[in-house]
């Protein structure tokens, strides 16, 4: 069995930001979506989870792009399981135009929770014996490191959690996250940072009415951005251009 999974896409309106081209959130989303598709086509998607009591939990997650893809544009969304090790697993992305153009890479590192026992299970006995796992890896340097210590930050927006985050879990939904993320800054403040790489760390489920309180600061890896739920850290992001 073929570890890729491709689908033809057209960047529609509501894909594209004050730009109007495909939006940093918007593509975050599109590989959130074909990984949920890949996954129901090896017969471990939804229906798999809801059948035996499993969830899938992205830990981390990081996009590079190269050249926003423009509106109605035609292009190709492809992803690809690496071989899993242990509890862990990366899967990686690729957005690019028909004629072969590679616009924006990315990768996730996921987790498998048996909702049942609370615990993570072993990734490779979730795929089919015959699955053949991909070599090529994208963006292949390890995931940063960021402290979430808001000491030396300066706190510059806030976010209540409503009901149009919260997906099937009943907790506020990954993208979720991630649009609140980028809508903290203006669209002057995002012109201004011109990123091409943003990566997230996902470390506290937050639920409707949750208030999320945003620090950043800038260092040598770029603009870190910490958020809060109470006292607890939510999500760790890293703006690089």
């Amino acid at each position: 069995m073929k570890c890729r999974y491709e689908k033809n896409y057209t960047v529609g309106p509501s894909d594209c930001d004050h730009t109007s081209r495909m939006g940093m959130p918007a593509t975050f989303e599109a590989f959130m979506d074909i990984a949920s598709e890949h996954a129901e086509s090896l017969n471990i998607g939804v229906t798999f989870m809801k059948e035996t009591g499993l969830f899938w939990l992205t830990a981390k997650t990081r996009v590079r792009f190269y050249r926003n893809p423009r509106m109605e544009q035609n292009i190709v969304i492809e992803t690809w399981p690496l071989r899993p090790r242990g509890i862990q697993e990366i899967r990686d992305y690729r957005i690019r135009s028909e004629s072969g153009e590679i616009l924006a890479e990315g990768k996730t590192q996921w987790a498998m929770l048996d909702t049942r026992s609370g615990e993570l299970i072993r990734m490779e006995e979730l795929f089919p014996e015959d699955f053949e796992f991909a070599e090529e890896k994208v963006l292949d340097d390890p995931f940063l490191r960021v402290r979430d210590d808001v000491s030396d930050c300066e706190e510059f927006g806030s976010y209540t959690v409503r009901s149009v985050d919260i997906d099937l879990g009943g907790h506020m939904n990954n993208s979720a996250y991630v649009r609140a993320l980028f809508g903290a800054f203006s669209t002057a403040e995002l012109d201004a940072m011109k990123i091409k790489d943003c990566e997230v760390s996902f470390k506290k489920t937050c639920y409707e009415g949750d208030v999320l309180r945003f620090f950043k600061r800038t260092t040598d890896k770029g603009t870190e951005v910490v958020v809060k739920n109470n006292s607890e850290t939510a999500i760790i992001a890293v703006f690089r251009k």
